[in-house]
């Protein structure tokens, strides 16, 4: 897996194409949620995009948001997804671990916040993170808060 972090501005057009095309078909199509995923924080110079590609396929996706900018003093991991074809091979837990490692890298004095989809509340709880929030909707999907405290 060749794995790039970026900035909006680091990001090539067919980067930009890939990363939107992948959040898209899980996101809404798979998960069947309509929801407003360009939300204006992709671009900020502050937020790091990291990208998986095996060869030219974008297969792993995520998004680290700077503390304060998300949650009150706290960074951000979000829009974690991994295409359908690379699932079932550990892809998700690695691209979690080389976020957790670039978070910790771009803001090592923060903890961690995330919005998770409650039915992975056990996949992040196997790297630190703790239920800050009870289950609630967001965009018709459970979802609770997490905290990975820093450090």
């Amino acid at each position: 897996m060749n794995w790039q972090l970026k900035t909006f501005a680091e990001l090539t057009l067919d980067q930009l194409y890939d990363l939107l095309q992948l959040r898209n078909e899980v996101f809404v199509v798979e998960q069947a949620c309509p929801y407003g995923d360009i939300d204006g924080q992709d671009r900020d110079p502050q937020v790091r995009h990291l990208l998986g590609y095996d060869g030219d396929r974008l297969l792993a996706y995520l998004r680290l948001l700077p503390p304060d900018m998300a949650y009150p003093g706290r960074a951000c991991i979000g829009r974690v997804v991994t295409h359908p074809d690379g699932r079932g091979n550990g892809l998700g837990r690695r691209l979690l671990a080389e976020g957790l490692r670039h978070c910790e890298r771009c803001w090592p004095q923060s903890a961690i916040q995330i919005g998770a989809q409650a039915y992975l509340q056990d996949f992040y709880a196997g790297y630190g993170f703790v239920a800050s929030s009870e289950v609630y909707l967001e965009d018709g999907i459970p979802h609770l808060h997490m905290l990975r405290p820093a450090g």
